[in-house]
C-alpha cells in the first residue's frame, strides 16, 4: 500500500477540526496514551445531519484522489464507515525528532477486503500478539513500517506510528489512563459539543521550536506569541445548527494574566472589527465575538450563521491553496 494511501486511511485526522462530536467512546478512551497533550474528537454520524458537516465531508470525498483510490479498491468509505473518532498525540508538532500520535475510530470495517487492497499496493501485514488483552490483532502496515492501520476488530480500529498503535492495543486493563481532570473535561466538552479539544499542556509547548523562534523575531506576531506563553491549558468544541457556536475555555496562570489575556485578544478583535469595510465577513466575525475573564479562565465564544462560516472555510480553503483573495464570489 502506498504511503499516501495509508495517510488517507488514516484520515480520520481530518476530521477532528471541522465536523462533529459528543460523548466519547469509554473504550477508546482506554486506548489513549496517559500522557497526552492533546486530545480531541468527533462524531462522524452526527456531521451527516448537519448541512455545514455534509458540506465538509462532500468536499473531502470530491477533492481527494486517494480517498477516491481507497474507496475503489476497497469499498471502504470513511465519510460513510465511520462513526466516531478520537485523536491524540503526546509529541509536540516540530519539537520531536520521533513524533507519536493515535487516531482512533469506531465504525465498519471489512478487515480481509482492506487487508488484500493494502497487500496488493506493498503494504506488510502483522498479526500482532497483545499479552495484556489476550488478543491477536492485523495491523496494516506502509513498506518502511513507520505507520501502521490495526483492526482491534471489525467496528474498532486505531492508526498511527507502529510503536503508539501496538501500545494502545496493549494498554486496556492495565489501569494506564487519562489523569482524572483530563478524563472529566474530556466528558464535559464531548457531551455539551459536537467537535471538541483538550489540551493538557501550556500551548506554548505545543508550538513548533523554530516557529516560536521565527515569531518572536517578528513585530505582531509578537503579541501571539505573548499569548501563547500565558496559556497553561485551554479546551474547545464547536457545536453546529443554524449557528455555529465554538467556545474556548483558556486557563492562565493566574487572575492577572487571565485579564490581560482578555484584554489581549479583545483588542486583535478590535482590530478586526477596523478592517471589516474592508472586508464584510471580518465583520461578521467581530460581531459574533466575546471574551471575558472569570478568574484564572479566559472565556471565548464566537458565533456565526451557518451559511457565513462555510464561506470562511471556502476562503481559508481557497488561502491555503494559493487562490488570491479577490477572485473569491461573494
Amino acid at each position: 500500500m502506498n504511503a499516501r494511501i495509508l495517510t488517507t486511511a488514516t484520515l480520520l485526522t481530518a476530521f477532528t477540526g471541522v465536523i462533529t462530536a459528543k460523548a466519547a467512546d469509554s473504550q477508546l478512551l482506554s486506548m489513549v496514551m496517559p500522557d497526552a497533550k492533546v486530545v480531541a474528537g468527533v462524531n462522524v454520524d452526527s456531521a451527516k445531519a448537519s448541512p455545514f458537516g455534509l458540506y465538509v465531508l462532500t468536499q473531502m470525498q470530491s477533492n481527494d484522489s486517494d480517498l477516491k483510490q481507497l474507496i475503489a479498491l476497497t469499498g471502504f468509505d470513511p465519510t460513510r464507515d465511520v462513526h466516531e473518532v478520537l485523536a491524540a498525540t503526546a509529541s509536540s508538532p516540530g519539537n520531536s525528532k520521533t513524533p507519536s500520535g493515535l487516531v482512533l475510530a469506531r465504525g465498519n470495517f471489512d478487515i480481509d477486503t482492506i487487508s488484500s487492497a493494502a497487500t496488493a499496493k506493498g503494504a506488510t501485514i502483522e498479526n500482532y500478539n497483545s499479552v495484556t488483552t489476550n488478543t491477536t490483532v492485523t495491523i496494516i502496515e506502509d513498506p518502511k513500517q513507520q505507520v501502521g492501520i490495526a483492526f482491534v476488530n471489525s467496528t474498532l480500529v486505531a492508526a498511527g506510528d507502529i510503536a503508539s498503535v501496538k501500545a494502545a492495543i496493549d494498554r486496556p486493563g492495565t489501569g494506564q489512563t487519562l489523569p482524572s481532570n483530563v478524563l472529566n473535561q474530556v466528558g464535559q466538552w464531548s457531551g455539551n459539543d459536537d467537535a471538541w479539544m483538550v489540551t493538557t499542556v501550556p500551548l506554548s509547548a505545543l508550538a513548533p521550536q523554530q516557529a516560536a523562534t521565527a515569531t518572536a523575531a517578528t513585530g505582531a506576531p509578537q503579541m501571539m506569541a505573548g499569548l501563547a506563553q500565558q496559556v497553561q491549558q485551554m479546551a474547545g468544541g464547536v457545536k453546529f445548527g443554524n449557528n455555529v457556536v465554538a467556545t474556548a475555555a483558556i486557563q492562565a496562570d493566574n487572575a492577572a494574566d487571565a485579564t490581560q489575556l482578555a484584554n489581549t485578544v479583545q483588542f486583535l478583535v478590535n482590530l478586526i472589527q477596523m478592517q471589516s469595510q474592508k472586508d464584510p465577513q471580518l465583520a461578521n466575525v467581530a460581531q459574533g465575538f466575546s471574551v471575558n475573564a472569570q478568574g484564572t479562565t479566559v472565556n471565548v465564544k464566537v458565533t456565526l450563521p451557518e451559511a457565513q462560516f462555510q464561506q470562511l472555510f471556502q476562503m481559508e480553503k481557497k488561502a491555503a491553496a494559493g487562490t488570491p483573495q479577490n477572485v473569491i464570489k461573494k
